[in-house]
């Protein structure tokens, strides 16, 4: 191994395949009890296998459930926010959540576009 790939790394440890993007969906909960949610998640993560979009990654929730997060993660974040809007548009729990559409990794100078939904 020759110095110059021992300080960056070598060519055959790059990350093989598209780059991976990411939609974050921030939202305000105000509840402990979480079947409404996890009945959200399950919908969201059936749409997203179910149309080849990505992953869904999995959520945070704040202990006091007053806020959490939805993670979702794959090729195109335009494609998979296309799937999972109506379900986000529709839902009363995401009134005023604020999505936002990673165009790669998470870095000072990632591309982003944020969303934020009707109240």
């Amino acid at each position: 191994m020759g110095l110059l790939s021992k300080l960056f790394g070598s060519r055959k440890s790059a990350p093989a395949g598209p780059p991976v993007q990411e939609v974050e969906v921030h939202f305000s909960y105000g509840s402990t009890n979480f079947q409404h949610l996890y009945a959200l998640e399950d919908v969201l993560r059936n749409a997203i296998s179910d149309a080849g979009a990505g992953k869904y990654d999995g959520h945070d929730v704040a202990v006091d459930g007053s806020d959490g997060y939805f993670y979702m993660y794959g090729p195109d974040a335009e494609a998979i926010y296309r799937v999972v809007s109506p379900m986000l548009a529709e839902s009363t729990l995401m009134r005023g959540a604020k999505v936002t559409l990673w165009f790669g990794p998470h870095k000072w100078r990632t591309p982003k576009r944020v969303v934020h939904l009707p109240e």
